[in-house]
């Protein structure tokens, strides 16, 4: 329990703040006793039919992708560029919406799915338009950015205490991120290695020392935990 006016943690015993004095709880206010509204045992609950919300959005999708093949057809007489569009709709309805049918979504199934919708996303546009940088660049950026973001999602999800210690990892692995994006574009493409992503590595390395820093002083994290309530 925290005190509402100055954020310094309470015992469940204290009446008042030691610090300002401030009201921690009122009892001898009483709450007046009144008739329920229902029966006991008998409130009504409110039922959501989740097939029906999801027959509306498949069929919102349907429309969408019809609009844009049709498009597609009626201006290049051919489809081209409609197979974006529909690899785009069906990768956003595995990102946004999937994940809400289920009561507990794991990340460790919905984040690596995800990664694989945009690396079949990016491997069709290589293979349309004849590249050759998807399996050099794309598939290495892809794999070291999943599974950064499934390892941080996955202790995020798990674990009860120490989520200062992942966010301060996962910030100093997307430093790292930034050096690999670097490292692969020298060699996929004629582009010379100047160190950029230094200056990015560096700021996000010292951010993320910072948090650990402040999740292993005890002292630290217990003032940043008054005054963010975590």
């Amino acid at each position: 329990m925290y005190c509402a006016n100055c954020g310094v943690k309470l015992a469940d015993t204290e009446e008042r703040c030691p610090l300002c004095g401030a009201v921690a709880f009122h009892p001898e206010i009483t709450c007046p006793e009144v008739d329920p509204l229902f029966p006991k045992g008998k409130i009504p609950t409110r039922e959501f039919n989740k097939t029906s919300v999801e027959i509306v959005i498949i069929s919102l999708f349907l429309i969408a992708l019809f609009v844009t093949v049709f498009a597609d057809y009626m201006i290049n007489r051919m489809l081209s560029w409609s197979a974006y569009v529909a690899i785009s709709l069906v990768l956003f309805y595995a990102v946004a919406v999937l994940p809400t049918w289920f009561k507990r979504p794991t990340p460790a199934i919905f984040v690596p799915i995800d990664f694989f919708g945009v690396a079949c996303l990016l491997h069709y546009i290589n293979f349309s338009v004849g590249g050759d940088w998807f399996l050099s660049f794309a598939m290495p950026i892809i794999l070291y950015l999943g599974l950064t973001m499934t390892a941080a999602s996955v202790l995020m999800f798990y674990l009860k205490k120490g989520h200062l210690f992942v966010i301060g990892g996962f910030i100093i692995a997307l430093g790292l991120f930034v050096n690999v994006v670097e490292i692969f574009l020298t060699v996929t493409f004629p582009v010379r290695f100047v160190g950029w992503s230094f200056f990015a590595f560096v700021p996000l390395l010292l951010i993320g020392l910072s948090i650990i820093i402040i999740a292993i002083n005890k002292n630290a994290h217990a003032i940043l935990s008054r005054k963010l309530h975590f």
